[in-house]
């Protein structure tokens, strides 16, 4: 069980924090991943649509590796401060959250049927004036889209890592752990893969 990605290929999809390649080589340190592939877009989210269109979670992860062993998706921080309609479960419309998180997934599955795709929430934020109390201008808070992430990952029998819920990130500690309130500095990424390791160890 502790050598079962050893020599695994590991393909990691999200947002700035994914491009910014901070929790990536501690996992793959930990794991034994014999390469990682970072899809990372900054600034972009899953949803499609706007001028951010390019980077689309929802368009990227159509165009990666089809043989990986391993695959996350680490999603929606972007999509709650770019006003993303969050939509309804089963969902097809791309310019949902819902559809577009759908879309992915079933595109990733159809391809490579054997890797194992899990979903990982955002983070807490406090930048911007966006936080977890805010209500973005589609009237979401950030824990809606947490709980569309946990409710397509049990629709599609898929793993989901709670890092909202459990990662120890809130308004007292994002201090410590990120840069700006948003972004994980070393500590955060730390903490990002301390949750990751026994998480991906257990799929």
């Amino acid at each position: 069980m502790l050598t079962k990605w050893s020599g695994k290929t590991w393909g990691t999809l999200g947002d700035s924090i994914t491009e910014a390649g901070g929790y990536q080589p501690l996992v793959q340190e930990a794991l034994g991943f014999a390469s990682v592939i970072n899809y990372g877009k900054s600034g972009c989210p899953m949803t499609a649509g706007g001028d951010r269109d390019y980077g689309a979670t929802t368009h990227v992860g159509r165009t990666i590796d089809t043989d990986l062993d391993c695959v996350t998706i680490f999603a929606g921080i972007n999509d709650f401060r770019l006003d993303k309609p969050i939509g309804e479960l089963g969902s097809k419309d791309l310019y949902t959250f819902h559809g577009a998180y759908a879309g992915v997934i079933e595109d990733i599955l159809a391809k490579n049927p054997k890797c194992r795709l899990s979903l990982w929430t955002p983070l807490h934020r406090d930048k911007d004036s966006y936080d977890i109390f805010t209500v973005n201008a589609s009237g979401h808070r950030l824990v809606d889209y947490v709980d569309a992430i946990g409710e397509i990952g049990r629709r599609y029998a898929l793993p989901v890592l709670d890092l909202y819920a459990q990662s120890g990130l809130n308004k007292l500690t994002l201090p410590h752990f990120t840069s700006d309130g948003l972004h994980p500095n070393e500590a955060g990424h730390r903490r990002i893969a301390d949750m990751a390791v026994p998480f991906l160890l257990g799929l």
